[in-house]
């Protein structure tokens, strides 16, 4: 019976090979969008579930509120770790992760016969504690986890870092020389590689080392440890098997009474600590990074939805065209039930047919995957190859999703056509019934309703990374190079390196910060007016500058004056800050030159008085997701900066960077030369809008193609439907546009309707989506009009080359048609 069914179903295919065709590759389009989305979105979903105790990690997060305002983070102090353990019996073991945020990349080198032999600038190098592995589960190439990190001054590295330092040899038991403030410049002793999984884990790390190495090392030795403030350690918990998080989290807030509170209560803070569970964080987006940055799940809806509906477009194809059709296997049906087919056995054949379309669609898209996978891995990000989807639990949903998408696209055609009367059929009187043509269009109606909407979503994406990319910083962002100085070397070269440069006519200005905007800030402090208490308390950010950066970055000066290297006094508790600063503090611009405010480090009860000795125009050191807030600028007192910035005056930039390369190579000729721009520095900042917009505009096209293609096919069969009709029309007098409009209208009207249906939901779903953003663009009303612009344009155009074609017919082939 199965291959009676199987050989029907090619006959029928074979039959009618247009229709087949665009059910055929309209499926296969739309299984190979949902198969590509799906394998994005079940990688964003696997995030730390490989770890063996998966299940039992938990992060700690903080919910600290100070000065009226609420701060969420993973970040805490360093004591947290230790007394869970002894405190709670449930925590099987603890462990910290500290990410050095003053260098992004840290300097390892190799050296052989007293010479550099290999040195590289490395990311993702973390410290932690000799715990970690006991927690946190990495497949080791070379060395034991168990051991890796006892020893001080030891580095774990991964196989792509170990293969950068000492190709193909083995890395075990060689020495690593680390800089910067990772490594404070000391030899570590490499025990352990492990396999490179960067994907797969929040901590996309390239290396580890100890805890107690570099700088966090001596802080930790060097400083009275205090539950209150230093809250830069994130710190996991390992809970005995069996354990309810639940229950445990409740007896956080008596542990916190017992050992923090104090400290808490005496700096003006008040903190409560929760349990989150590992496989959650990277798609925990209430906190902008926890190691990494965060994701958000409502991209992973996005993708989601955009997946169902463009499948779900390639279904309503299916199901039109087969509605459509039914007139030509009426006489079919109606034999079939004379000579007693049951309407199950019928039931069966059509989503037999159905099965085998889609099968036959499956093996398609799998092609299709194949080919654009390499293209997809750009658009991601993500580094899928062929072996990911042929996994057998990838390869299952995949046949899943094939048998889903058949039964939902053959069961209306088949308990459609099964019911047909055999009497009413073999006597000539079938006609679609006006239910079926309701459908259609109803059908039609939701294609365009769902394509509307995501062309809707891509113009608002484009205009509000737009509006991001054209609006104003407050400082001068093109044209400025930066060149971070990692190490203690590159830093003390600083004034040799910046009066070369200064001597070039390709530059316009050279100068030095701790910081510049766009990129993660660690330097805050807790302020206070004098009058003020504890309790009133607020967090600023703070930079440490050389005394020409304002004026080289083009801040906008508002009241005083900037800092000069004439007065040297501005090196002694003298701030310039942003007009943020006096609204969150109530100063009248006209007070606020000679204003002083208290300054401490955050939970720190000892505080240092600063006077304002100039105010700047508010500018965004945080991207546009975030409003500005208070920020103050410090003259260092030294030239220890974490970046060099070059304000360029020529736009031939190869030249400008094999200038600097020359004179970095002069000073600094032991580390690599390395560099970035910082306009492009700050749109980073927007990658996860940039790719969502990529992935939303191309599959957005893909809709519109299916769902045009499934018009096209509609418009093909009524076409034929009204052959005759044209015929007469055309012996009558009507002109080409005359039968192209006629044909045309009908299809107009129901993309007009759609219209109708998908402004008022794109408006409603992509305001909640502007949310999101502290500076947004606005909803304009000629966004709804290029939509509907655009859908009409396709539709048009879908049903018009069909149109032409049949009112182009010699009318005498026409009415000769039976």
């Amino acid at each position: 019976m199965l291959i009676n069914y199987f050989k029907i179903a090619l006959r029928n295919l074979s039959r009618s090979k247009l229709f087949s065709s665009i059910n055929l590759f309209g499926l296969a389009i739309g299984m190979a969008c949902c198969m590509l989305l799906l394998l994005y979105i079940l990688s964003e979903l696997s995030f730390d579930k490989h770890h063996r105790h998966a299940k039992d990690i938990y992060i700690i997060r903080s919910e600290s509120y100070f000065g009226g305002s609420r701060k969420e983070g993973a970040a805490i102090a360093a004591p947290y770790a230790f007394t869970l353990k002894q405190y709670f019996p449930e925590v099987e073991q603890s462990t910290r992760l500290f990410v050095n945020m003053v260098a992004a990349k840290t300097l390892l080198q190799t050296h052989e016969d007293g010479k550099i032999a290999q040195s590289i600038y490395e990311d993702n190098g973390y410290a932690v504690d000799s715990t970690f592995f006991d927690v946190f589960t990495y497949r080791f190439a070379a060395g034991n986890p168990a051991t890796a990190l006892q020893e001080p001054n030891t580095i774990v590295l991964s196989e792509n870092t170990a293969q950068k330092l000492f190709g193909s040899e083995s890395a075990i038991n060689k020495t690593v020389t680390v800089g910067g403030t990772t490594g404070n410049g000391e030899p570590f002793k490499v025990t352990g590689v492990f396999k490179s999984e960067n994907s797969r884990s929040h901590i996309n790390a390239n290396f580890f080392v100890p805890i107690s190495s570099g700088w966090v090392g001596q802080f930790l030795r060097g400083n009275t440890l205090n539950f209150s403030y230093n809250n830069m350690f994130y710190t996991y918990l390992r809970l005995r098997p069996g354990t309810n998080a639940k229950q445990l989290e409740r007896k956080l807030p008596a542990y916190m009474e017992r050992f923090a509170n104090n400290d808490l209560k005496v700096a003006g803070f008040k903190k409560y600590m929760h349990l989150l569970p590992v496989a959650d964080i990277h798609l925990y987006s209430a906190i902008n990074s926890v190691v990494t940055s965060t994701n958000s799940k409502t991209y992973l809806y996005i993708l989601g939805c955009i997946a169902a509906f463009t499948l779900i477009i390639a279904c309503i194809n299916f199901m039109n065209l087969s509605t459509a059709r039914s007139a030509k296997r009426a006489v079919e049906v109606g034999v079939r039930k004379v000579l007693g087919a049951e309407k199950s056995e019928l039931v069966k054949q059509f989503l037999g047919e159905s099965m085998v379309l889609c099968l036959l669609s499956l093996i398609i898209a799998l092609f299709v995957v194949a080919l654009v996978l390499p293209s997809f891995n750009l658009l991601t990000g993500k580094s899928f190859t062929i072996s990911d989807v042929l996994k057998p639990s990838i390869l299952s949903c995949f046949v899943l999703l094939a048998i889903a998408t058949g039964f939902i696209a053959g069961s209306y055609p088949a308990f459609y056509l099964s019911v047909f009367k055999p009497a009413q059929v073999l006597k000539g009187r079938f006609a679609n019934s006006i239910s079926a043509t309701s459908l259609r269009k109803g059908l039609v109606v939701f294609q365009f309703v769902i394509s509307i909407v995501l062309v809707l979503a891509t113009l608002i994406i484009q205009k509000q990374m737009k509006f991001m990319h054209d609006q104003p910083l407050g400082f001068t962002q093109d044209q400025q190079v930066i060149i971070p100085l990692r190490s203690a070397q590159t830093r003390a070269a600083y004034t040799g390196l910046k009066n070369d440069i200064m001597q070039s006519n390709l530059v316009l200005g050279v100068s030095g910060a701790d910081y510049y905007p766009g990129i993660f800030n660690a330097s805050d402090f807790s302020v206070r007016k004098p009058e003020q208490n504890m309790n009133e308390v607020q967090l600023m950010k703070t930079n440490a500058v050389a005394p020409d950066y304002l004026q080289m970055m083009g801040f906008e000066l508002k009241q005083g004056r900037l800092f000069s290297r004439d007065i040297m006094s501005d090196t002694n508790n003298k701030m310039v800050v942003n007009e943020a600063t006096l609204n969150k503090f109530s100063i009248p611009a006209d007070k606020a030159i000679g204003q002083k405010l208290l300054w401490g480090a955050p939970g720190s009860p000892e505080f240092t008085t600063l006077e304002i000795v100039g105010v700047v125009k508010d500018f965004h050191f945080e991207d546009l997701h975030h409003s500005i807030s208070p920020y103050a600028f410090f003259l260092a007192s030294n030239t220890n900066f974490n970046y060099l910035i070059v304000h360029a005056k020529t736009a031939n930039m190869d030249k400008l960077l094999n200038m600097l390369s020359d004179k970095w190579k002069k000073y600094c000729a032991d580390e690599p030369f390395d560099y970035s721009f910082l306009d492009q520095d700050f749109q980073r900042n927007y990658n996860a809008e940039v790719k969502t917009m990529s992935i939303v505009s191309i599959f957005t096209g893909i809709s519109i193609f299916i769902s045009c293609l499934g018009l096209f096919g509609l418009a093909v069969f009524t076409a034929q439907q009204r052959t005759k009709e044209i015929g007469i029309r055309k012996v009558l007098g009507a002109s080409v546009i005359n039968i192209t409009t006629m044909l045309s209208k009908d299809f107009v009207k129901l993309v007009l309707v759609a219209i109708v249906i998908a402004s008022p939901l794109a408006y409603y779903f992509m305001h909640e989506w502007l949310n999101d953003f502290a500076y947004r663009t606005n909803i304009n009303v000629w966004v709804f009009m290029l939509a509907a612009f655009v859908a009409i344009a396709f539709a048009l155009i879908t049903v018009s080359i069909q149109a032409v074609r049949s009112a182009m017919v010699n009318p005498v082939e026409s009415l000769r048609t039976e």
